[in-house]
Order: structure tokens, then C-alpha cells, then sequence
């Protein structure tokens, strides 16, 4: 969920003003608690255990298929080789939290995967790949299901969600799943991208006193880390491409429909989708390939194509770039000047690969519709959770049951920020006010047509810019805070595909590029992020730093 929704306005401009601080993060009641930041044992000795030799390190799917077929590997061993790896960096060593959950079934499912390999049936390029997934999606297995939230501690969902299933059938191996923003970022004004009462407070790779943006925090934090191959988030706006960017990920938003919502906890079902978040555009490609497909329970809102590719890899060409044009966000070449400095280094870097380069003006379009769009959520949040709890079997029945939970053990699930944005969901009354529909009709139709108005007059291939400013400090007396840029709501209100690619790093925090188009190019887009990536290299490993400075 985009945190610039939650900030009120006098913290977003203020804090905005101060751009990236150059100095360690440190808590604004000067005597830090064990959650805030990098914490004590954040020493050399957490920094070593994260940059010790690992022998998949910033391995591509391709790259774990060879060796298993070299008999390296095996589904098992990758599965073991994962396992150890999360086990000495998540909840020791750097203590990244970014894993939940261990799905107990794992190795035995790389067991079975492995059999039919040696039998010689092989089910696609992700046969064997060990994979995580947020902490919002269902898994009918013996793993939880709770968006975090101690409310749904013990609630296991009766079946897999419908992209899981599609996952499964494609041979990845669930290996657990990922922490991150508690109820996806949509219960406080005053939250902190990351933390849930589940899974405590998640940590960047890059400087462990740093946000992993949210809310899809721990797919982030766990793909950057190598604690597996690739991982599944989920976006209403921002919650895959901004932990992405923070993370020094690829990571798409398709197009609203492309994937199924079954079985994932819902903040909106104007906006919400899943989204693959990876190492590479090529293993975000066939992540994306074995998620996708129709899904009769829920009827996609944009209409799909006669066939969508069934292999997006055949869009991911070097040359991609040449005699594109593409639309430059105006208002992100005058950012924070560090920020500002990467994107026009990468716009001269797609000059070469042969774009022209316009300059647009999005978000001067797109930003006054924010409020209404929050006004989306808060309606559909209510409607959407009441429906997923009434049929989950869960102990809690609907919202107000939760926000009952939270008051009575307020310590252990408010410790730190409340729940007034919950609270506020709860007081609304049903998709028949005119409110909602106007504030829908409003949100959905100016999204798309100031993108499709921006491609069509000036005859772009996509919109590019910076996909959200280096990673905050963690404060958990304030929550979160901009630094200074966001580009997820345009693509977020109209329903249409974001992927951000790696652009470079401020002090050593990484920073995206972000590629906008119209519904269902997801192909396009991914060969100019392929393009934009294979020219550039941006991407670096974490190093597991206590904080910029070191």
C-alpha cells in the first residue's frame, strides 16, 4: 500500500524537505527498542554472516535448472541450501525477518518434484525452484495464513489460493512464506512498512537500520538476500514495485486481472493483484508465466486478450529499446538530487540503446485523485475482508472482530502505531453509497486516461520514472516517511502494468526504474526493463551494512 496515502500532510512535507539522510538512522525517543532499527547485534559479526560465501548466491532460475540437470542439484538440495541460508540470516546473524513461516512440507515436495524429473517428466522451467510467498495468500497445507496479524494467529486456509495452485502445477516448490506490512499497510496512519504483530519488524539487506518498503517487505528482503530463487508480493499501489525498488529487485504489477485474486486477503478489489518480485526481468518473466491464468471466481475487471503469451521470455530481446519513444516523468528530473542524478543517467543510457525521450507530466494528472482513492479502499477493505473472513473458517468472523482483538491485546498487536485506518474502513457503509461509486469512477477513469492520453499523443511505448525515493530510516514513533519521489499510484488507480527494474544505488541504497503501459503489456514492458537491464547491470548483492554510513 502506498504509505504516501497515510501521511498526513504537515509529516509528508517536512520530512520530504529533508530528501535522504546521509547519517545513521536513529529513534526519535533517542533509546531505540529492540525492534527499532538496526538493532545491537547489527555488528560486523550480523554484516559477515550475510556476505560469508553462499553457493547460490544471485543464482537465475536458469541457472538452478543447470545444475540440477548437471545433477549439481536437486530440487532437495536447493530446498536445504535455502533452508540453511534463511535459517542463519532471518531470525539470526543480520535478523532480516523476512521470512514467516517454514512450509514443513517443503523437502518432501522437492522429494516427489525430483522423482518425476528422474522419470523424465519435467513441467516447465520452474520445475524444482524453490519459491516464497506473502503472508496474504492462502496455502490449504499446514502453513498459516494471517497478513501478519496476530488476529488470524492459527487460521490455515482450506485451500490454496488459485496462483498458487498455478504454481504448483508449474513444479516450484513452496518453500514458506514472507512477513511483511501487517494487513498489507492498511491499518494505521502511522505504520511502519515491514513490521506486523506476527512477524516483528523486517529489515533491509542493504543497511539493516533501513525500511524494506511494504508492504510486500519480506518477498523483498528475501529474493534480495538470496534466502530463495524468486518470490510472490501483492500490490494495491505500490506493495511489489516499492519494496522492489528498495530492495534492488525487479518487481511487476500486472495488469489487474492478468492474476487471480482468489484466496488472497484483499485491500481492494478495484486494485489488488500479485506480482512476481525477482533477481532478474528474465525470472520475473517466468514467474509471471506460471501465475497467470483466468480464473472463473474472479472475472477479470479490464477485458483480456484473445490469448495472453504463454511465455513472456520471447519479449526479451537486447535491442528492445531501438526506435521506442518513451515518456520521461518531468517532475522526477528535478527530485532529491542524488535520486534525480541516477534517472538521468539512465535516461542517457536509453538514449543509447537507441529511445527517444519525452518528457510528460503524470503525475500532475494523477495526484489530485488520492483522496478518492483512499476513499476506494476504505470501502472495498471492509467489503473485501468481511467476505475472505466469512468463508475462511477463520475465529475471527469480520472486521469488527478484529479491531475487537486488537483493542483487547493491545500490546502485543499495537505496541507501536494503532489502527484507525481500520477503524475507519469498519464505520463505512456498503458499494451502493454514491460516494464510493463516485469516488471509483473518479479514481479509475482519470487514471487511464491521463496514461493512455500521455501514450497516445505523444506516441510512447511506456512512461518511465523513478519508482519511489532510497529506503527511510525505520522510526517506530513516527512510521513511515517519504524521501522525496513515488511513481506507484498512476499505474495503481488505473489497474495497469508497473515493472521497475534496477537504476543504481544513493549511498549504497538501491533506487528503481520504473516502465508504465496500458492494460495487458506486460510482454513490452518487460523487454524494455530487459533492454534498460542488460545495458546497464545495475544491480549489486546486499552487504548486510548496519546502516549507510559503515
Amino acid at each position: 500500500m502506498n504509505r504516501r496515502l497515510f501521511l498526513n500532510q504537515g509529516t509528508r512535507v517536512a520530512l520530504t524537505a529533508a530528501l535522504l539522510p546521509a547519517v545513521a538512522c536513529q529513534s526519535s525517543s533517542d533509546k531505540p527498542t529492540a525492534e527499532a532499527a538496526a538493532p545491537a547485534s547489527a555488528t560486523m559479526e550480523a554484516v559477515n554472516a550475510g556476505t560469508e560465501p553462499f553457493e547460490l548466491h544471485e543464482l537465475t532460475v536458469a541457472d538452478l535448472q543447470e545444475r540440477m540437470a548437471k545433477g549439481t542439484d536437486n530440487a532437495r538440495s536447493l530446498c536445504e541450501k535455502y533452508l540453511a541460508r534463511i535459517k542463519a540470516l532471518n531470525e539470526a546473524g543480520p535478523m532480516l525477518r523476512a521470512v514467516i513461516e517454514i512450509n514443513p512440507d517443503a523437502l518432501s515436495i522437492a522429494d516427489r518434484l525430483d522423482e518425476e524429473r528422474k522419470a523424465g517428466k519435467l513441467r516447465g522451467p520452474l520445475h524444482g525452484i524453490p519459491v516464497l510467498i506473502k503472508d496474504n495468500i492462502d496455502s490449504g497445507d499446514q502453513l498459516m495464513t494471517t497478513a501478519g496479524a496476530a488476529a488470524l494467529l492459527g487460521h490455515k486456509a482450506k485451500q490454496d489460493a488459485f496462483i498458487l495452485q498455478k504454481l504448483r502445477a508449474a513444479g516450484a516448490v513452496l518453500l514458506g512464506k514472507t512477513n511483511l506490512s501487517e494487513w498489507a499497510n492498511f491499518r494505521s496512519s502511522h505504520s511502519v512498512s515491514g513490521w506486523s504483530s506476527r512477524g516483528r519488524q523486517s529489515r533491509n539487506p542493504y543497511a539493516l537500520d533501513r525500511s524494506t518498503s511494504g508492504s510486500s517487505s519480506g518477498s523483498g528482503a528475501a529474493v534480495a538476500a538470496n534466502l530463495c530463487a524468486v518470490a510472490v508480493g501483492t500490490e494495491t499501489d505500490g506493495s511489489v514495485v516499492s519494496p522492489s525498488s528498495c530492495n534492488g529487485l525487479v518487481g511487476l504489477k500486472p495488469t489487474v486481472g492478468l492474476l487471480s485474486r482468489s484466496g488472497i486477503i484483499p485491500i481492494s478489489s478495484t486494485q489488488d493483484t500479485a506480482g512476481p518480485m525477482a533477481r532478474t526481468v528474465r525470472d520475473a518473466a517466468l514467474l509471471l508465466a506460471a501465475l497467470q491464468g483466468p480464473d472463473p471466481a474472479d472475472p477479470a475487471r479490464l477485458p483480456r486478450p484473445a490469448s495472453a503469451p504463454a511465455d513472456y521470455t520471447t519479449f526479451l530481446k537486447p535491442d528492445a529499446l531501438k526506435g521506442q519513444r518513451l515518456g520521461v516523468e518531468k517532475a522526477h528530473l528535478n527530485g532529491p538530487p542524488a535520486v534525480a542524478a541516477l534517472l538521468k543517467e539512465a535516461i542517457t543510457a536509453l538514449k543509447a540503446q537507441g529511445a527517444t525521450i519525452v518528457e510528460i507530466e503524470l503525475n500532475k494528472l494523477v495526484n489530485p485523485l488520492g483522496e478518492a482513492e483512499f476513499d476506494v479502499l476504505l470501502y472495498e477493505f471492509k467489503e473485501g475482508v468481511n467476505k475472505y473472513l466469512t468463508g475462511a473458517g477463520a475465529e475471527m468472523k469480520n472486521l469488527a472482530d478484529v479491531i475487537a482483538y486488537n483493542k483487547a491485546h493491545a500490546s502485543e498487536a499495537m505496541p507501536f502505531f494503532q489502527q484507525e485506518t481500520l477503524i475507519r474502513a469498519e464505520a463505512t457503509d456498503g458499494l451502493n453509497n454514491p460516494k464510493y461509486k463516485a469516488a471509483v469512477q473518479k479514481t479509475v477513469s482519470g487514471a487511464r486516461q491521463a496514461i493512455d492520453g500521455l501514450l497516445k499523443t505523444h506516441q510512447l511505448a511506456a512512461i518511465v520514472g523513478i519508482t519511489t525515493g532510497p529506503a527511510w530510516c525505520i522510526d517506530l514513533v513516527n512510521g513511515d516517511y517519504s524521501t522525496g519521489v513515488d511513481f506507484s499510484s498512476p499505474a495503481a488507480m488505473a489497474g495497469y502494468p508497473h515493472l521497475t527494474v534496477p537504476m543504481g544505488q544513493v549511498l549504497g541504497l538501491p533506487v528503481g526504474l520504473s516502465f508504465v503501459g496500458t492494460a495487458y503489456q506486460e510482454g513490452p514492458l518487460l523487454g524494455l526493463g530487459y533492454a534498460y537491464e542488460q545495458a546497464t547491470h545495475k544491480r549489486e548483492a546486499p552487504k548486510f551494512r548496519p546502516t549507510v554510513m559503515s
